[in-house]
Protein backbone atom coordinates (compact mmCIF):
# COMPACT_ATOMS: atom_id res chain seq x y z
CA UNK A 1 0.00 0.00 0.00
CA UNK A 2 1.36 3.44 -0.92
CA UNK A 3 0.11 6.24 1.29
CA UNK A 4 1.32 9.73 0.38
CA UNK A 5 -1.03 11.86 2.49
CA UNK A 6 -1.98 11.74 6.16
CA UNK A 7 -3.39 14.00 8.84
CA UNK A 8 -2.17 13.80 12.42
CA UNK A 9 -2.98 15.45 15.74
CA UNK A 10 -0.15 16.03 18.18
CA UNK A 11 -0.15 17.18 21.79
CA UNK A 12 3.11 17.96 23.57
CA UNK A 13 3.40 17.22 27.27
CA UNK A 14 2.20 19.78 29.83
CA UNK A 15 4.71 21.17 32.28
CA UNK A 16 4.62 19.89 35.85
CA UNK A 17 3.28 22.12 38.60
CA UNK A 18 5.60 23.93 40.97
CA UNK A 19 5.52 22.72 44.58
CA UNK A 20 4.75 24.67 47.74
CA UNK A 21 6.71 23.27 50.67
CA UNK A 22 8.70 24.40 53.72
CA UNK A 23 11.66 22.78 55.39
CA UNK A 24 10.85 21.53 58.87
CA UNK A 25 13.92 19.41 59.73
CA UNK A 26 15.33 19.18 63.20
CA UNK A 27 18.08 21.73 63.89
CA UNK A 28 16.91 23.93 60.98
CA UNK A 29 14.91 26.55 62.89
CA UNK A 30 14.34 28.79 59.89
CA UNK A 31 14.24 26.31 57.05
CA UNK A 32 12.21 28.46 54.72
CA UNK A 33 10.48 27.57 51.48
CA UNK A 34 11.69 24.43 49.68
CA UNK A 35 9.17 23.82 46.90
CA UNK A 36 10.86 22.61 43.68
CA UNK A 37 9.98 23.47 40.09
CA UNK A 38 7.88 21.28 37.87
CA UNK A 39 9.50 19.40 35.01
CA UNK A 40 9.20 20.43 31.36
CA UNK A 41 6.71 18.53 29.22
CA UNK A 42 7.98 16.27 26.46
CA UNK A 43 8.35 17.55 22.89
CA UNK A 44 7.01 15.85 19.80
CA UNK A 45 9.77 15.61 17.23
CA UNK A 46 9.54 14.53 13.61
CA UNK A 47 12.59 12.87 12.05
CA UNK A 48 13.23 11.79 8.48
CA UNK A 49 14.28 8.18 7.96
CA UNK A 50 15.42 6.19 4.93
CA UNK A 51 13.78 3.09 6.40
CA UNK A 52 10.31 4.49 5.78
CA UNK A 53 8.85 5.03 2.33
CA UNK A 54 5.15 5.62 3.03
CA UNK A 55 2.96 7.45 5.55
CA UNK A 56 0.76 4.41 6.17
CA UNK A 57 1.75 4.20 9.85
CA UNK A 58 0.10 7.60 10.42
CA UNK A 59 -3.08 6.63 8.60
CA UNK A 60 -3.91 4.09 11.30
CA UNK A 61 -2.35 5.95 14.23
CA UNK A 62 -3.16 9.64 13.74
CA UNK A 63 -2.95 10.93 17.33
CA UNK A 64 0.26 11.32 19.31
CA UNK A 65 0.83 12.65 22.82
CA UNK A 66 4.03 13.29 24.71
CA UNK A 67 4.51 12.69 28.43
CA UNK A 68 3.84 15.53 30.82
CA UNK A 69 6.50 16.75 33.23
CA UNK A 70 6.36 15.58 36.84
CA UNK A 71 5.37 18.01 39.56
CA UNK A 72 8.01 19.60 41.75
CA UNK A 73 8.59 18.22 45.25
CA UNK A 74 9.82 19.42 48.60
CA UNK A 75 13.48 19.78 49.49
CA UNK A 76 13.90 21.80 46.28
CA UNK A 77 13.45 18.72 44.10
CA UNK A 78 12.70 19.55 40.48
CA UNK A 79 10.22 17.30 38.73
CA UNK A 80 11.46 14.96 35.99
CA UNK A 81 11.04 16.15 32.40
CA UNK A 82 8.52 14.36 30.25
CA UNK A 83 9.86 11.98 27.59
CA UNK A 84 9.93 13.20 24.00
CA UNK A 85 8.05 11.40 21.23
CA UNK A 86 9.92 10.93 17.92
CA UNK A 87 7.82 10.34 14.80
CA UNK A 88 9.64 8.84 11.80
CA UNK A 89 8.71 10.02 8.31
CA UNK A 90 10.12 9.24 4.85
CA UNK A 91 12.55 11.61 3.18
CA UNK A 92 10.47 13.88 0.95
CA UNK A 93 7.71 14.51 3.49
CA UNK A 94 6.30 18.03 3.70
CA UNK A 95 4.55 19.13 6.90
CA UNK A 96 1.67 21.62 6.58
CA UNK A 97 -0.24 23.31 9.39
CA UNK A 98 -3.77 22.08 8.79
CA UNK A 99 -5.39 25.22 10.18
CA UNK A 100 -3.41 27.86 8.28
CA UNK A 101 -2.22 25.80 5.31
CA UNK A 102 1.32 27.11 5.80
CA UNK A 103 4.30 24.84 5.21
CA UNK A 104 5.98 24.13 8.54
CA UNK A 105 8.91 22.02 7.33
CA UNK A 106 10.18 19.95 4.41
CA UNK A 107 12.39 16.91 4.88
CA UNK A 108 14.89 16.75 2.02
CA UNK A 109 17.54 14.48 3.56
CA UNK A 110 17.78 11.63 6.02
CA UNK A 111 18.07 12.23 9.78
CA UNK A 112 16.67 15.76 9.71
CA UNK A 113 14.76 16.73 12.85
CA UNK A 114 11.97 19.24 13.45
CA UNK A 115 10.05 19.92 16.67
CA UNK A 116 6.39 20.00 15.66
CA UNK A 117 5.03 20.54 19.19
CA UNK A 118 6.98 21.95 22.13
CA UNK A 119 6.37 20.76 25.65
CA UNK A 120 5.08 23.17 28.28
CA UNK A 121 7.44 24.84 30.72
CA UNK A 122 7.35 23.58 34.28
CA UNK A 123 5.85 25.84 36.93
CA UNK A 124 8.05 27.49 39.56
CA UNK A 125 7.98 26.26 43.14
CA UNK A 126 7.56 28.61 46.08
CA UNK A 127 11.30 28.59 46.77
CA UNK A 128 11.70 30.72 43.64
CA UNK A 129 9.56 33.51 45.14
CA UNK A 130 11.56 33.98 48.35
CA UNK A 131 13.07 37.43 48.88
CA UNK A 132 14.64 39.28 51.79
CA UNK A 133 11.28 40.82 52.66
CA UNK A 134 9.11 37.88 51.64
CA UNK A 135 10.72 34.91 53.33
CA UNK A 136 7.75 32.54 53.52
CA UNK A 137 6.12 32.74 50.09
CA UNK A 138 3.14 30.59 49.35
CA UNK A 139 3.08 31.46 45.69
CA UNK A 140 3.75 28.69 43.18
CA UNK A 141 2.95 28.22 39.51
CA UNK A 142 1.05 25.66 37.54
CA UNK A 143 2.85 24.10 34.59
CA UNK A 144 2.28 25.58 31.14
CA UNK A 145 0.26 23.48 28.68
CA UNK A 146 2.13 21.82 25.82
CA UNK A 147 1.51 22.87 22.24
CA UNK A 148 -1.29 21.17 20.35
CA UNK A 149 -1.47 21.09 16.55
CA UNK A 150 -3.07 19.34 13.62
CA UNK A 151 -0.75 18.74 10.69
CA UNK A 152 -1.23 17.49 7.16
CA UNK A 153 1.63 15.38 5.86
CA UNK A 154 2.33 15.07 2.16
CA UNK A 155 4.96 12.79 0.66
CA UNK A 156 6.68 13.56 -2.61
CA UNK A 157 9.00 10.91 -3.93
CA UNK A 158 12.67 11.75 -4.18
CA UNK A 159 13.74 10.33 -7.52
CA UNK A 160 16.29 11.48 -10.07
CA UNK A 161 14.30 10.33 -13.10
CA UNK A 162 10.55 10.26 -13.69
CA UNK A 163 8.91 8.10 -16.36
CA UNK A 164 5.85 9.87 -17.75
CA UNK A 165 3.37 9.15 -20.50
CA UNK A 166 -0.10 7.86 -21.21
CA UNK A 167 -1.34 4.75 -19.37
CA UNK A 168 -0.10 1.43 -20.75
CA UNK A 169 2.79 2.83 -22.81
CA UNK A 170 5.34 0.51 -21.19
CA UNK A 171 6.68 2.50 -18.22
CA UNK A 172 6.34 -0.37 -15.76
CA UNK A 173 7.95 -2.83 -18.17
CA UNK A 174 10.84 -0.42 -18.74
CA UNK A 175 11.55 0.11 -15.04
CA UNK A 176 11.48 -3.67 -14.53
CA UNK A 177 14.12 -4.06 -17.27
CA UNK A 178 16.55 -1.38 -16.08
CA UNK A 179 16.23 -1.95 -12.30
CA UNK A 180 15.31 -4.65 -9.80
CA UNK A 181 11.82 -3.22 -9.27
CA UNK A 182 8.92 -5.58 -9.96
CA UNK A 183 5.82 -3.47 -10.61
CA UNK A 184 2.51 -4.97 -11.67
CA UNK A 185 2.37 -5.28 -15.47
CA UNK A 186 -0.82 -5.96 -17.46
CA UNK A 187 -2.40 -5.05 -20.79
CA UNK A 188 -5.02 -2.63 -19.47
CA UNK A 189 -4.84 1.08 -18.55
CA UNK A 190 -4.02 2.28 -15.04
CA UNK A 191 -2.33 -0.98 -14.07
CA UNK A 192 0.01 1.10 -11.91
CA UNK A 193 -1.98 2.66 -9.08
CA UNK A 194 1.01 3.85 -7.06
CA UNK A 195 4.47 5.13 -8.01
CA UNK A 196 7.18 2.50 -8.23
CA UNK A 197 10.81 3.24 -7.45
CA UNK A 198 13.79 1.42 -8.89
CA UNK A 199 17.53 1.91 -8.44
CA UNK A 200 19.51 1.74 -11.69
CA UNK A 201 23.25 1.10 -11.68
CA UNK A 202 25.32 1.88 -14.79
CA UNK A 203 29.01 1.25 -15.39
CA UNK A 204 31.67 -0.93 -13.79
CA UNK A 205 32.73 -1.10 -10.17
CA UNK A 206 35.22 1.77 -10.52
CA UNK A 207 33.00 4.19 -12.43
CA UNK A 208 29.55 3.09 -11.41
CA UNK A 209 26.74 5.61 -11.25
CA UNK A 210 23.43 4.75 -9.64
CA UNK A 211 20.23 6.76 -9.69
CA UNK A 212 16.60 6.38 -8.69
CA UNK A 213 13.86 6.07 -11.31
CA UNK A 214 10.17 6.61 -10.50
CA UNK A 215 7.45 5.04 -12.61
CA UNK A 216 4.73 7.70 -12.38
CA UNK A 217 1.20 6.28 -12.94
CA UNK A 218 -0.32 7.11 -16.32
CA UNK A 219 -1.44 10.63 -17.07
CA UNK A 220 -4.43 11.51 -19.25
CA UNK A 221 -5.96 14.70 -20.54
CA UNK A 222 -7.26 16.78 -17.63
CA UNK A 223 -4.91 15.17 -15.08
CA UNK A 224 -3.96 18.57 -13.62
CA UNK A 225 -7.61 19.05 -12.64
CA UNK A 226 -7.86 15.59 -11.09
CA UNK A 227 -8.89 13.43 -14.07
CA UNK A 228 -7.68 9.84 -13.98
CA UNK A 229 -5.12 9.55 -11.20
CA UNK A 230 -4.65 13.31 -11.58
CA UNK A 231 -2.70 15.52 -9.23
CA UNK A 232 -2.35 12.63 -6.79
CA UNK A 233 0.78 11.61 -8.69
CA UNK A 234 1.72 14.68 -10.73
CA UNK A 235 3.23 16.09 -7.54
CA UNK A 236 5.84 13.32 -7.57
CA UNK A 237 7.24 14.65 -10.86
CA UNK A 238 8.21 17.93 -9.12
CA UNK A 239 11.28 16.50 -7.40
CA UNK A 240 12.75 14.64 -10.37
CA UNK A 241 15.74 16.08 -12.21
CA UNK A 242 15.06 14.41 -15.56
CA UNK A 243 11.88 13.26 -17.30
CA UNK A 244 11.72 10.30 -19.69
CA UNK A 245 8.61 10.66 -21.85
CA UNK A 246 7.39 7.35 -23.30
CA UNK A 247 5.20 7.38 -26.40
CA UNK A 248 3.48 4.23 -27.66
CA UNK A 249 4.08 3.92 -31.42
CA UNK A 250 2.20 0.62 -31.78
CA UNK A 251 -1.45 0.17 -32.70
CA UNK A 252 -2.33 -1.19 -29.24
CA UNK A 253 -3.06 2.26 -27.79
CA UNK A 254 -6.04 2.92 -30.05
CA UNK A 255 -4.85 6.51 -30.55
CA UNK A 256 -3.85 7.44 -34.07
CA UNK A 257 -2.03 10.75 -33.56
CA UNK A 258 1.15 10.45 -31.50
CA UNK A 259 1.70 14.19 -31.89
CA UNK A 260 -1.48 14.80 -29.93
CA UNK A 261 -0.36 12.28 -27.30
CA UNK A 262 2.83 14.27 -26.75
CA UNK A 263 0.99 17.60 -26.72
CA UNK A 264 -1.50 16.34 -24.12
CA UNK A 265 1.18 15.11 -21.72
CA UNK A 266 3.26 18.28 -22.15
CA UNK A 267 0.13 20.36 -21.60
CA UNK A 268 -0.67 18.52 -18.37
CA UNK A 269 2.87 19.03 -17.11
CA UNK A 270 2.65 22.75 -17.92
CA UNK A 271 -0.82 23.14 -16.40
CA UNK A 272 0.19 21.61 -13.09
CA UNK A 273 1.99 24.86 -12.28
CA UNK A 274 5.38 23.71 -11.01
CA UNK A 275 7.37 24.36 -14.25
CA UNK A 276 7.43 20.65 -14.97
CA UNK A 277 7.47 21.29 -18.70
CA UNK A 278 10.86 23.01 -18.39
CA UNK A 279 12.62 19.98 -16.92
CA UNK A 280 15.20 18.22 -19.11
CA UNK A 281 13.47 15.47 -21.07
CA UNK A 282 14.33 12.44 -23.17
CA UNK A 283 11.75 11.21 -25.68
CA UNK A 284 11.28 7.48 -26.06
CA UNK A 285 9.37 5.58 -28.75
CA UNK A 286 8.18 2.45 -26.97
CA UNK A 287 7.00 -0.90 -28.37
CA UNK A 288 9.03 -0.49 -31.56
CA UNK A 289 8.97 -4.27 -32.03
CA UNK A 290 5.33 -3.88 -33.14
CA UNK A 291 5.58 -0.25 -34.28
CA UNK A 292 3.22 1.43 -36.71
CA UNK A 293 5.66 2.98 -39.18
CA UNK A 294 3.48 6.06 -39.72
CA UNK A 295 3.30 6.77 -35.99
CA UNK A 296 7.04 6.32 -35.61
CA UNK A 297 7.66 8.69 -38.52
CA UNK A 298 5.31 11.27 -36.94
CA UNK A 299 7.20 11.11 -33.68
CA UNK A 300 10.58 11.45 -35.41
CA UNK A 301 9.41 14.58 -37.24
CA UNK A 302 8.08 16.07 -33.99
CA UNK A 303 11.33 15.38 -32.15
CA UNK A 304 13.36 16.86 -34.98
CA UNK A 305 11.18 19.98 -34.90
CA UNK A 306 11.69 20.49 -31.15
CA UNK A 307 15.30 19.21 -31.19
CA UNK A 308 14.47 16.38 -28.79
CA UNK A 309 16.73 13.35 -28.68
CA UNK A 310 14.64 10.28 -29.57
CA UNK A 311 15.37 6.74 -28.38
CA UNK A 312 13.60 3.73 -29.87
CA UNK A 313 13.09 0.84 -27.48
CA UNK A 314 11.24 -2.39 -26.97
CA UNK A 315 11.09 -3.26 -23.29
CA UNK A 316 9.82 -6.72 -24.23
CA UNK A 317 12.68 -7.69 -26.57
CA UNK A 318 15.31 -5.47 -24.94
CA UNK A 319 16.03 -3.47 -28.09
CA UNK A 320 17.46 -0.03 -27.31
CA UNK A 321 17.34 -0.51 -23.53
CA UNK A 322 21.10 -0.26 -22.92
CA UNK A 323 21.64 2.92 -25.00
CA UNK A 324 18.68 4.55 -23.22
CA UNK A 325 19.99 3.53 -19.80
CA UNK A 326 23.42 5.01 -20.50
CA UNK A 327 21.87 8.19 -21.93
CA UNK A 328 19.80 8.62 -18.76
CA UNK A 329 22.91 8.09 -16.63
CA UNK A 330 24.89 10.70 -18.59
CA UNK A 331 22.11 13.27 -18.27
CA UNK A 332 21.66 12.60 -14.55
CA UNK A 333 25.41 12.93 -13.94
CA UNK A 334 25.46 16.23 -15.82
CA UNK A 335 22.52 17.54 -13.78
CA UNK A 336 24.24 16.46 -10.55
CA UNK A 337 27.37 18.32 -11.60
CA UNK A 338 25.37 21.45 -12.42
CA UNK A 339 23.66 21.28 -9.04
CA UNK A 340 27.00 20.85 -7.25
CA UNK A 341 28.48 23.85 -9.09
CA UNK A 342 25.45 25.91 -8.12
CA UNK A 343 25.88 25.01 -4.45
CA UNK A 344 29.58 25.89 -4.58
CA UNK A 345 28.90 29.28 -6.19
CA UNK A 346 26.30 30.09 -3.53
CA UNK A 347 28.72 29.13 -0.78
CA UNK A 348 31.44 31.36 -2.20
Amino acid sequence: MFIDEAKIKVKAGDGGNGCMAFRREKFVPRGGPSGGDGGKGGDIIMESSERHNTLVHFRFNPEHRAERGRHGEGSNKTGREGSDVVLKVPVGTIVYDDETGEKAFEFTAADQRFVIARGGRGGRGNARFATSVHQAPREHEAGRPGEEHTYRLELKLLADVGLVGYPNVGKSTLISRISSAHPKIADYPFTTLEPNLGVVAVGDARNEISFVVADIPGLIEGAHTGAGLGTQFLRHVERTRLLVHLVDVSDSSGREDVTKDVDVIMGELASFGAHLETKPMLMVASKVDVANKDKLAQLKRLCKKHKWKLYEISAVTGKGIEPLKYAIAENVQELWDQSARGVESEAS
